[in-house]
């Protein structure tokens, strides 16, 4: 079944076996003729009017397939944020160290080479931490969307 509106009168559904074709436009058109002569018609058309007008009026759909991938998304969101969740604990105590270390720089203290060369070597160690949990934390707020799509798709139906 196919069905068809007008755009001056979009409360008019026409419906006609098949699939949309010129055919079953043509049919419309003959039921749409059959309501203007029994004056069933609300609007007047303009001269000219044919089947190409017609507005196919489609169903609203429950589309799962969106939904699945509503979900797989979600999983995948949640798997990054375990996986950034661990590089962040894997670097935090080594950074948290070098972040120490750097204070030195701003004292009044002499330092060696050796102690230099050690911060610059944890400067990378440092950075990655830093970019890595500022990624877990952006990863926190779409999580949190992501944990609501599961949550809703694992309901019990009562």
């Amino acid at each position: 079944m196919v069905q068809y509106s007008l755009a001056q009168s979009p409360e008019i559904i026409l419906t006609v076996p098949g699939k949309d074709s010129a055919k079953a436009r043509d049919k419309a058109m003959d039921q749409l003729m059959e309501l203007m002569d029994a004056g069933e018609l609300p609007t007047e058309l303009e001269e000219g009017f044919g089947p190409q007008q017609l507005i196919e009026v489609k169903e609203p759909t429950t589309d799962t397939s969106s939904r699945e991938d509503e979900i797989t998304q979600a999983v995948q969101i949640l798997s990054n944020l375990a996986s950034l969740k661990l590089k962040v604990q894997e670097s935090r105590t080594e950074a948290l160290e070098i972040r120490q270390g750097i204070d030195v720089l701003f004292s009044d203290k002499s330092v060696t080479e050796e102690e230099i060369t050690h911060l610059k070597e944890g400067f990378k160690v440092l950075k990655n931490f830093a970019q890595a949990n500022l990624r877990y934390q952006e990863a926190r707020g779409k999580a949190e969307q992501a944990r609501q799509v599961l949550d809703q798709a694992l309901k019990s139906p009562e």
